[in-house]
């Protein structure tokens, strides 16, 4: 079963050649709310990461795929984070990175091939996802795709002196 191709996109192992996207992405202040991240990253730092992505999941605790369009436009980036192979669980999160590629449908075929990826070669037993209160977008999205709130982490992320909620959600596959 090819689980990384979809009607509109396919996502991809990261390549050399990212490091400029990789590079802006990471250092795009208005993102960093989503990943937790303080401090900007070097090109040096991106460019080591680089060479260690070809590190296998089981390795590494995480992966993180290019979504593609068929045109070979690189659109953003998905990741299964936390890898856990003795809880067959994972965490994930999508960006599509440029504001007119958002709404398309791109994170959600994306996020649909990352799921039944986790479920054919990974034999997940769930994923989860961390979600700010305020990220209507995202909560939209997974929900869509089946996953289902199980938990609030009250006052969980400072944002600019205001404390905002995350919301959990899980995605139990059904074998």
């Amino acid at each position: 079963m090819v689980t990384l191709k979809g009607e509109n996109l396919f996502l991809r192992a990261l390549e050399p050649e990212d490091l400029d996207l990789i590079y802006t992405i990471e250092n795009d202040e208005q993102i960093w709310e989503m990943s937790s991240t303080q401090t900007p990253y070097s090109r040096f730092l991106i460019k080591q990461y680089l060479e260690n992505a070809h590190q296998d999941i089981y390795e590494a605790k995480q992966l993180r795929l290019a979504i593609c369009s068929y045109d070979s436009a690189c659109l953003g980036l998905i990741d299964l984070f936390d890898f856990n192979p003795t809880h067959n669980r994972a965490g994930v999160g999508v960006l599509i990175f440029e504001e007119e590629n958002r709404g398309k449908g791109y994170g959600k075929e994306a996020l649909s091939l990352i799921v039944n990826y986790g479920s054919t070669h990974l034999h997940l037993h769930q994923l989860y996802a961390n979600i700010s209160e305020d990220n209507l977008t995202s909560i939209a999205l997974f929900e869509k795709q089946g996953f289902k709130i199980v938990g609030v982490k009250k006052d969980w992320n400072q944002v600019q002196g205001t404390y905002k909620d995350e919301f959990l959600y899980q995605f139990i596959y059904v074998h």
